[in-house]
């Protein structure tokens, strides 16, 4: 079986994802529909059941198979959110995707940008992953601040590259490497070095996200 790190600064604790975490974090998810929904994935084929207890076996599968590592954050001992580092690969790629959701009655409070720090730093610290990548929606602003907090570097519009809320939506794509950061992202951050000019989007993708692509469009 695979150990997944507990990982804490300031009060905010991300640690592994058990099958016993279904019930609150479904109460979480279903107390946070209107918030969440936009920015949930979804199946392209419209199929498929909310299942949470399902979703935790499937991660905590692919973490024994080293592909993903599941955690859940907690604030003051409550569960507020989660965070899943997956497509882990290894060897000349050594990188991994991050991407998190936080309960509305916890934004705004720096947990996101924690919990995205410390998973960052293990990843690329203790791990050995050289590159950590977090793709986010155009439309959503609060994690678009994450990556401009923690100096992530812009690398570009991916077209309707993940189906979120119902349909392909187009994605910003940002991301660190292990020799920006050799003290870890969250020490950087902290020191006040963090650039959020790294993460800015260019001119040509904010305009080309602000239109849908058909068919034969660029």
């Amino acid at each position: 079986m695979a150990v997944i790190p507990t990982l804490t600064d300031a009060g905010v604790v991300v640690r592994g994802i058990r099958t016993r975490d279904a019930r609150e974090l479904e109460s979480q998810l279903l107390a946070n529909r209107q918030w969440l929904q936009p920015w949930e994935a979804t199946n392209p084929d419209g199929t498929g059941r909310w299942d949470v207890r399902g979703s935790i076996r499937s991660l905590l599968q692919q973490a024994n198979d080293r592909t993903a590592l599941p955690f859940v954050i907690e604030v003051d001992g409550r569960l507020v959110g989660q965070l899943t580092v997956s497509g882990m690969a290894y060897g000349a790629l050594s990188s991994a995707t991050l991407g998190y959701w936080v309960a509305q009655a916890a934004a705004g409070r720096g947990v996101a940008t924690i919990a995205t720090a410390l998973a960052t730093d293990h990843c690329l610290m203790q791990l050995g992953m050289h590159r950590m990548e977090i793709c986010i929606r155009p439309e959503n602003d609060r994690s678009l601040r994450v990556v401009q907090k923690l100096g992530f570097r812009y690398e570009g519009l991916r077209r309707r590259y993940i189906h979120i809320d119902g349909d392909w939506r187009d994605h910003f794509c940002f991301a660190v490497v292990r020799e920006e950061v050799p003290f870890g992202v969250l020490a950087r951050w902290r020191a006040g070095d963090a650039d959020p000019s790294l993460a800015e989007v260019t001119a040509h993708d904010v305009e080309l996200s602000h239109h849908p692509m058909t068919r034969g469009s660029r």
